[in-house]
């Protein structure tokens, strides 16, 4: 099995379907690391550079060779295709 992409996830507190994602992954025991853009400037700005907007949960996906999977929302049909689920 190859191992885990990197997966980093844009949230805010409020967020109803951050909340969700974030369970979701968990019981799969996959890991991700969470940047909260409601708490730092720099991360809101970061997650607009990288989305082109300002909707979470945004999340970044990196496999071993660095390929990028941007997902915008609780997609969980994509997450299960790029995951592998």
């Amino acid at each position: 099995m190859s191992k885990q992409p990197k997966i980093t996830i844009y949230t805010t507190a409020t967020c109803g379907y951050c909340k969700m994602l974030k369970s979701y992954l968990m019981s799969k025991d996959i890991k991700f690391s969470e940047k909260r853009a409601d708490e730092d400037q720099k991360l809101a700005e970061e997650l607009y550079e990288k989305s082109q907007q300002l909707g979470v949960p945004f999340s970044v996906i990196e496999d071993e060779k660095g390929k990028e999977t941007k997902i915008l929302g609780f997609d969980k049909p994509q997450f299960d295709q790029v995951l592998g689920l």
